[in-house]
Protein backbone atom coordinates (compact mmCIF):
# COMPACT_ATOMS: atom_id res chain seq x y z
CA UNK A 1 0.00 0.00 0.00
CA UNK A 2 3.01 2.17 0.71
CA UNK A 3 4.25 1.74 -2.62
CA UNK A 4 0.89 3.00 -4.55
CA UNK A 5 0.67 5.89 -2.43
CA UNK A 6 4.30 7.05 -3.26
CA UNK A 7 3.56 6.50 -6.25
CA UNK A 8 0.34 8.67 -6.26
CA UNK A 9 1.80 11.39 -3.96
CA UNK A 10 4.70 12.00 -6.25
CA UNK A 11 3.12 11.80 -9.56
CA UNK A 12 0.59 14.52 -8.56
CA UNK A 13 3.41 17.02 -7.48
CA UNK A 14 5.57 16.07 -10.32
CA UNK A 15 2.89 17.49 -12.65
CA UNK A 16 3.16 20.51 -10.36
CA UNK A 17 6.68 21.14 -11.19
CA UNK A 18 6.66 24.64 -12.34
CA UNK A 19 9.27 26.61 -11.35
CA UNK A 20 12.05 23.83 -10.03
CA UNK A 21 12.86 22.08 -6.93
CA UNK A 22 12.33 25.22 -4.54
CA UNK A 23 8.52 25.74 -5.93
CA UNK A 24 7.80 22.25 -5.17
CA UNK A 25 8.76 22.24 -1.74
CA UNK A 26 5.56 23.78 -0.15
CA UNK A 27 3.74 21.07 -2.24
CA UNK A 28 6.02 18.29 -1.27
CA UNK A 29 6.00 19.62 2.53
CA UNK A 30 2.04 19.23 2.39
CA UNK A 31 1.60 15.77 1.55
CA UNK A 32 5.04 14.01 2.81
CA UNK A 33 4.51 16.00 6.72
CA UNK A 34 0.60 17.43 7.01
CA UNK A 35 -1.18 14.81 5.07
CA UNK A 36 0.58 11.09 5.02
CA UNK A 37 2.84 11.91 8.16
CA UNK A 38 5.82 10.23 6.67
CA UNK A 39 8.27 12.62 7.89
CA UNK A 40 8.25 15.11 10.98
CA UNK A 41 8.61 19.04 9.78
CA UNK A 42 11.98 18.70 11.42
CA UNK A 43 13.00 15.77 9.25
CA UNK A 44 11.77 17.73 6.66
CA UNK A 45 13.74 20.41 7.12
CA UNK A 46 16.40 17.97 7.15
CA UNK A 47 16.03 16.82 4.06
CA UNK A 48 15.74 19.98 2.60
CA UNK A 49 18.94 20.66 3.76
CA UNK A 50 20.72 17.49 2.65
CA UNK A 51 19.17 17.65 -0.92
CA UNK A 52 20.44 20.86 -1.19
CA UNK A 53 24.35 19.44 -0.51
CA UNK A 54 24.10 16.51 -2.62
CA UNK A 55 24.12 16.12 -6.43
CA UNK A 56 20.88 16.52 -8.36
CA UNK A 57 17.33 18.47 -8.32
CA UNK A 58 16.17 19.48 -4.67
CA UNK A 59 12.79 17.97 -5.65
CA UNK A 60 13.92 14.62 -7.15
CA UNK A 61 16.60 14.21 -3.87
CA UNK A 62 13.68 15.57 -1.80
CA UNK A 63 11.57 12.47 -3.01
CA UNK A 64 14.01 9.67 -2.64
CA UNK A 65 14.64 10.51 0.79
CA UNK A 66 10.94 10.54 1.75
CA UNK A 67 10.88 7.04 -0.42
CA UNK A 68 13.24 5.60 1.89
CA UNK A 69 12.39 6.62 4.94
CA UNK A 70 8.70 5.98 4.42
CA UNK A 71 9.12 2.44 3.59
CA UNK A 72 11.57 1.60 6.70
CA UNK A 73 8.70 3.71 9.32
CA UNK A 74 6.49 1.08 7.94
CA UNK A 75 8.54 -1.63 8.79
CA UNK A 76 10.01 -2.91 5.77
CA UNK A 77 13.20 -3.85 5.17
CA UNK A 78 16.33 -2.10 3.17
CA UNK A 79 15.93 -3.31 0.52
CA UNK A 80 11.88 -2.54 0.43
CA UNK A 81 12.94 0.80 1.18
CA UNK A 82 15.67 1.37 -1.83
CA UNK A 83 12.58 0.45 -4.14
CA UNK A 84 10.65 2.88 -2.15
CA UNK A 85 12.98 5.67 -2.65
CA UNK A 86 13.61 4.44 -6.62
CA UNK A 87 9.92 4.64 -6.88
CA UNK A 88 9.32 7.76 -5.45
CA UNK A 89 12.29 9.51 -7.41
CA UNK A 90 10.81 7.82 -10.92
CA UNK A 91 7.42 9.26 -9.95
CA UNK A 92 8.49 12.56 -9.60
CA UNK A 93 9.61 12.37 -12.82
CA UNK A 94 7.48 10.54 -15.49
CA UNK A 95 4.31 12.46 -15.92
CA UNK A 96 6.56 16.04 -16.14
CA UNK A 97 8.64 14.41 -18.67
CA UNK A 98 5.99 13.56 -21.05
CA UNK A 99 4.49 16.82 -20.50
CA UNK A 100 8.08 18.27 -21.55
CA UNK A 101 8.32 16.16 -24.84
CA UNK A 102 4.48 16.68 -26.04
CA UNK A 103 4.19 20.75 -25.71
CA UNK A 104 8.27 21.10 -26.46
CA UNK A 105 7.24 20.63 -29.82
CA UNK A 106 4.64 22.92 -29.57
CA UNK A 107 6.34 25.49 -28.11
CA UNK A 108 9.50 25.41 -30.34
CA UNK A 109 6.82 26.44 -33.12
CA UNK A 110 4.78 29.10 -30.83
CA UNK A 111 7.35 30.32 -28.92
CA UNK A 112 6.73 34.26 -29.77
CA UNK A 113 2.57 33.49 -30.50
CA UNK A 114 0.91 35.96 -27.85
CA UNK A 115 -1.13 33.27 -26.49
CA UNK A 116 1.97 31.48 -25.40
CA UNK A 117 3.68 34.45 -24.24
CA UNK A 118 0.68 35.46 -22.00
CA UNK A 119 0.80 32.05 -20.42
CA UNK A 120 4.30 32.31 -19.36
CA UNK A 121 3.13 35.99 -18.00
CA UNK A 122 0.37 34.94 -15.63
CA UNK A 123 2.96 31.88 -14.68
CA UNK A 124 5.67 34.18 -13.31
CA UNK A 125 4.08 35.29 -10.46
CA UNK A 126 2.55 32.05 -9.55
CA UNK A 127 6.28 30.57 -9.60
CA UNK A 128 7.12 32.89 -7.37
CA UNK A 129 4.56 32.84 -4.82
CA UNK A 130 5.36 28.93 -4.79
CA UNK A 131 9.22 30.04 -3.86
CA UNK A 132 8.12 32.14 -1.61
CA UNK A 133 6.04 29.56 -0.13
CA UNK A 134 9.07 27.79 0.40
CA UNK A 135 11.06 30.17 2.24
CA UNK A 136 8.44 30.79 4.44
CA UNK A 137 8.04 27.33 5.44
CA UNK A 138 11.73 26.68 5.94
CA UNK A 139 11.17 29.68 8.18
CA UNK A 140 10.28 27.45 11.26
CA UNK A 141 11.65 27.12 14.59
CA UNK A 142 13.37 23.97 13.47
CA UNK A 143 15.77 26.13 11.13
CA UNK A 144 15.76 29.42 13.66
CA UNK A 145 14.73 28.02 17.31
CA UNK A 146 11.84 30.19 18.60
CA UNK A 147 12.08 33.62 20.98
CA UNK A 148 10.18 31.51 23.91
CA UNK A 149 12.49 28.30 23.70
CA UNK A 150 16.18 30.02 23.15
CA UNK A 151 16.30 33.88 23.07
CA UNK A 152 20.11 33.77 22.07
CA UNK A 153 19.52 30.90 19.09
CA UNK A 154 16.69 32.96 17.71
CA UNK A 155 18.97 35.89 17.87
CA UNK A 156 22.30 34.18 16.16
CA UNK A 157 19.68 32.36 13.87
CA UNK A 158 17.87 35.93 12.20
CA UNK A 159 21.73 37.79 12.02
CA UNK A 160 22.92 35.11 10.07
CA UNK A 161 20.13 34.83 7.84
CA UNK A 162 20.82 38.44 7.63
CA UNK A 163 23.82 38.60 6.70
CA UNK A 164 23.83 35.44 4.61
CA UNK A 165 21.53 37.56 2.09
CA UNK A 166 23.33 40.69 2.46
CA UNK A 167 26.20 39.04 1.41
CA UNK A 168 25.01 37.04 -1.69
CA UNK A 169 22.27 39.94 -2.71
CA UNK A 170 24.40 43.17 -1.91
CA UNK A 171 28.12 41.77 -2.04
CA UNK A 172 27.73 39.66 -4.63
CA UNK A 173 29.56 36.50 -2.15
CA UNK A 174 29.04 33.01 -3.80
CA UNK A 175 26.64 30.93 -2.25
CA UNK A 176 29.29 28.23 -1.76
CA UNK A 177 31.36 30.35 0.28
CA UNK A 178 28.78 31.94 2.24
CA UNK A 179 27.02 28.30 2.84
CA UNK A 180 31.11 27.61 4.48
CA UNK A 181 31.03 30.89 6.26
CA UNK A 182 27.95 30.42 7.76
CA UNK A 183 28.84 26.86 8.87
CA UNK A 184 32.03 28.13 10.66
CA UNK A 185 29.79 30.71 12.29
CA UNK A 186 27.17 28.20 13.71
CA UNK A 187 30.46 25.88 14.57
CA UNK A 188 32.09 29.07 16.77
CA UNK A 189 28.86 30.23 18.19
CA UNK A 190 27.62 26.62 19.45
Amino acid sequence: MIFLKLFIVFSKIGIFNFGGGYAMLSLIQNEVVEKNHWLTNAEFTDIVAISQTTPGPIGINCATYTGYTSVINEGYPVWAAILGAVLASLSILWLPFILMLTISKFLLKHHQSYIVQSIFRVMRPAIVGLIAAAALLLMSKENFSSWDESPFAFIVSVLLFCFAFVGTRLYKIHPILMIILCGIAGLLIY
